[in-house]
């Protein structure tokens, strides 16, 4: 999603900014000052909610857009693969770590997701993250791009087989939590 633009009167163009209140953020900010605070009472729940309203209003937010449809089976493998994934890197990095002799070669990889939701690049960086081994360096809305900094990549092949389980990775999100999967059924 790419932010909407305006035009002043200057003809400088420049981001919209947004003022609508959207429920469910003011639902959420309320939810989270109420658990600050530790105490459900009439007062603390009014004074959250105003505390959200003004929130909004000094830090505008594009509309929430989200287009999710939860598959139970494939949210089930989506976890128990990332379950795995996290346990196999923690003991490669472990293995960099310990091995005596070869030093460790690392790798900044560009991987460019098939999916054009800024969900999905949250969520994917997010979960990529995790996995140890690979910290995300940048990520670009424009071109729906996460580079990542890869612990231990010989070499080109190395930084292909990444990128091809960071796509991966997007595949199964998609599945689980998507709503249009056409464009990725080809790809595993």
């Amino acid at each position: 999603m790419s932010p909407q633009l305006k035009t002043r009167r200057n003809g400088q163009v420049r981001p919209a900014r947004y003022r609508s209140l959207q429920l469910p953020v003011l639902i959420w900010l309320t939810i989270v000052w109420v658990a600050l605070w530790g105490d459900v009472s009439v007062l603390t729940v009014l004074g959250g909610f105003v505390v959200a309203v003004i929130a909004c209003f000094v830090f505008p937010l594009p509309p929430l857009r989200l287009d999710v449809r939860v598959r139970p089976v494939a949210l089930l493998w989506l976890v128990v693969r990332f379950a795995v994934d996290v346990i196999v890197s923690s003991v490669q990095v472990a293995w960099v770590v310990i091995r005596p002799g070869r030093p460790v070669r690392n790798a900044v990889v560009e991987v460019r997701l098939r999916t054009p939701s800024d969900f999905v690049l949250t969520v994917v960086a997010e979960m990529t993250c995790l996995i140890p081994g690979s910290i995300v360096v940048e990520a670009r809305r424009s071109t729906h791009s996460l580079f990542l900094h890869v612990l231990d990549v010989g070499d080109v092949a190395g930084a292909e087989r990444f990128r091809q389980r960071v796509l991966a990775q997007e595949v199964r999100l998609v599945r689980a939590l998507g709503h249009h999967v056409d464009h990725l059924e080809g790809a595993r």
